[in-house]
C-alpha cells in the first residue's frame, strides 16, 4: 500500500467539491488543485529532478505555493520551506546543510539566492514564484501535463524538513516522514471534528508547520474546504468569521480581533471552534474571548518534531492555561532529570512517543541520538506538570528560545550579533510575557566600562542580518547579569525582574 501522504488526501472522491477560496473570490475545486499539482509534477520530471531531492521555497503564502509543497509530496521529493524573512546569512547556511536540487523564491529574493549559489557553486536550479502567477516557474508548468501519478512512498520516506533550532543557535533539519504527518494529521482530523461540511479560515504562514501541516492536512484529509488569505488582518478575518467553521491561530489573532470593536458575537455564530498554538494564551485573553463570543479557544500544544501531542477537548473542559490532554495513539510522560517517571504534579521533562514523532535531525547523527532516551521517547526540552485528570500544563522551556508571534526565535544567535557590536561588553536574549505576541523579544545589554549607549547602537546593526520578527522589541541596559557560582547567566531572573515590562495593552 502506497504511504505516500498525498495519496491519503481526498483529492479524487471530491473532484468537484471547492477546496480554496482566494480573497478576489477565486473558487478552485479538488479536482483543479489536483490537475495544477500535476503539471508542477511534470515540470520537475521534465528538469531531471528525482525521488528524495530536496526542493527549498521561500516565497510569499500563494495557491502555487501550496501547490508546490503538495507536488513535491506528489512527486517524491523532499520538501523544506523557509521563512521569506531570511536574508543572505541565513540563506548560506540552509543551502549548504539541505543541498536542494531546485530552490524557488520570489523575484523579491531572487539576485539574493542567486548570489549565494553562485558563491556556494552548487549546482541548483533556481525559480521564482509570485503572487500574481509572473514567476518563472509559474510561466513555465503552465504547458505541462495535468495528469500524473502518486509516486510509491514508503512509511519512513521522509517527506519533508522543516529547520528548527536550540539554544546554539545553529538550524537543525527535522526530518518528518510521510507517516509522521499522516499519523498526526488524521489525528487531529478526529480530535478536533473535522468533516467535509467544514470551511477552515486559513491566515497562517505555511513555511511553519501550523499552517502547512496541522491546518491544510486537516482540510485535505477530511474533504473540507478553506479560505485561503495571504496572511492575517483583522479586518479581513472579521468579513470571513460568518463563511467559516474553524479558525486556526496564534494568540496574537485574537488579541488583535478583541481589540476591534467590530468584533462580535455575531460575528461567530457559525463558528464551531477556535484553535489556538505556537505560543503561550494568556487566561485574561482566554476569558476576555469567552466573555465577547459566548465560545472557549482550544489550546493545544506541540512542535516541529512531534506535530501536536495534547489538545484541550473538542466537546468537553478547555482549561485556561493548559494544553489539555495527550493525543490518541501518542504516548507522553515527564520525568525528572535522571529519566525517571514523575508520579504527581511536579514540574519535569516532557518526553513523547509515537508515530508523529520526527525521523531524526538531518546530518546530525549525533544530536538524533541525543534527543531520544533508551526506550526511543523524544526529550521535547519543554518542562510541565500533569495533573490529576491528565491535564498537562507547560511550565517553562529547558531551552531559552522565544515564541513571538507563533515564531521561534533562538537567543544565541542574537547575542553573537549584539556582542560584536562596539561598546558591547556581553547580552541575553529573553522572552517577556506580551498580549499580542505571546512573547516579545526582549535584549539585556551589558556596556563595556559603562559607556552609555543608546537603542539604535544595538537595533541598527542587527537589523540589516535578521528578519524582522527577531529584532528585540525593547533594549535593556544594565551593569551585569546575574550568573550563578558556575557563571552561567540566570536567564530565569532577568524574566522575573522585567516580567510586567510589557503590561500595557497593545492598541
Amino acid at each position: 500500500m502506497n504511504a505516500n501522504l498525498y495519496s491519503k488526501f481526498l483529492f479524487k472522491s471530491k473532484d468537484a467539491k471547492p477546496l480554496i477560496t482566494l480573497n478576489d473570490g477565486s473558487i478552485f475545486s479538488y479536482g483543479e488543485i489536483h490537475q495544477r499539482v500535476a503539471q508542477y509534477c511534470n515540470y520537475f520530471d521534465n528538469i531531471g529532478l528525482q525521488v528524495g531531492d530536496r526542493i527549498v521555497q521561500q516565497t510569499e503564502k500563494c495557491l502555487d505555493a501550496l501547490c508546490v509543497y503538495l507536488a513535491s509530496l506528489r512527486f517524491g521529493t523532499i520538501y523544506i520551506p523557509l521563512n521569506p524573512a531570511f536574508q543572505h546569512k541565513e540563506l548560506t547556511y540552509f543551502i549548504n546543510d539541505a543541498e536542494p536540487a531546485l530552490f524557488i523564491c520570489s523575484t523579491e529574493k531572487e539576485a539574493t539566492v542567486a548570489q549565494v549559489i553562485a558563491e556556494q557553486g552548487a549546482p541548483i536550479i533556481l525559480d521564482t514564484l509570485t503572487i500574481n502567477g509572473n514567476g518563472s516557474i509559474q510561466k513555465k508548468v503552465k504547458d505541462f501535463s495535468i495528469d500524473f501519478g502518486i509516486r510509491e512512498r514508503r512509511n519512513d520516506d521522509i517527506a519533508c524538513i522543516l529547520y528548527t533550532s536550540g539554544t546554539t543557535g545553529e538550524p537543525k533539519g527535522a526530518m518528518l516522514s510521510h507517516k509522521n504527518l499522516f499519523a498526526n494529521g488524521s489525528n487531529l482530523k478526529k480530535c478536533w471534528g473535522f468533516t467535509e461540511d467544514d470551511t477552515l479560515l486559513h491566515m497562517l504562514p505555511i513555511f511553519h508547520c501550523h499552517g502547512l501541516f496541522f491546518a491544510c492536512h486537516c482540510v485535505l484529509l477530511s474533504g473540507a474546504n478553506m479560505i485561503f488569505l495571504p496572511k492575517f488582518d483583522t479586518n479581513e478575518a472579521i468579513k470571513y468569521l460568518p463563511n467559516s467553521t474553524v479558525l486556526m491561530g496564534v494568540p496574537t489573532y485574537y488579541t488583535r480581533l478583541l481589540a476591534n470593536d467590530c468584533f462580535t458575537s455575531d460575528a461567530t455564530q457559525r463558528m464551531r471552534l477556535f484553535i489556538s498554538g505556537s505560543a503561550p494564551l494568556l487566561e485574561k485573553t482566554f476569558y476576555e474571548f469567552e466573555n465577547r463570543t459566548g465560545q472557549r479557544i482550544l489550546e493545544r500544544y506541540g512542535m516541529t518534531e512531534t506535530g501536536i501531542n495534547t489538545s484541550n477537548a473538542l466537546n468537553g473542559d478547555r482549561i485556561p492555561g493548559s494544553v489539555g490532554t495527550p493525543l490518541p495513539k501518542s504516548k507522553l510522560k515527564i520525568v525528572d532529570n535522571n529519566d525517571n517517571d514523575i508520579q504527581d504534579d511536579s514540574p519535569g521533562h516532557i518526553l513523547i512517543k509515537g508515530d508523529n514523532v520526527f525521523c531524526g535531525y538531518w546530518k546530525k547523527e549525533v544530536k538524533t541520538q541525543k534527543s531520544f532516551t533508551d526506550d526511543t521517547y523524544f526529550r521535547t526540552g519543554d518542562i510541565g506538570k500533569r495533573t490529576k485528570n491528565n491535564y498537562i500544563f507547560i511550565v517553562g522551556r529547558a531551552k531559552d528560545m522565544v515564541i513571538t508571534g507563533g515564531l521561534n526565535v533562538y537567543p544565541k544567535e542574537i547575542e553573537n550579533l549584539i556582542n560584536k557590536i562596539d561598546g558591547v561588553k556581553e547580552s541575553a536574549i529573553i522572552g517577556l510575557p506580551h498580549a499580542d505576541y505571546g512573547e516579545a523579544v526582549t535584549a539585556i545589554v551589558v556596556p563595556k566600562n559603562n559607556v552609555p549607549l543608546q537603542d539604535s547602537n544595538i537595533l541598527f546593526p542587527i537589523q540589516e542580518v535578521l528578519a524582522n520578527y527577531k529584532v528585540p522589541k525593547k533594549i535593556i541596559f544594565i551593569s551585569e547579569l546575574p550568573r550563578n557560582a558556575m557563571g552561567k547567566i540566570q536567564k530565569n531572573i532577568l524574566r522575573n525582574n522585567y516580567a510586567t515590562l510589557f503590561s500595557i495593552s497593545v492598541n
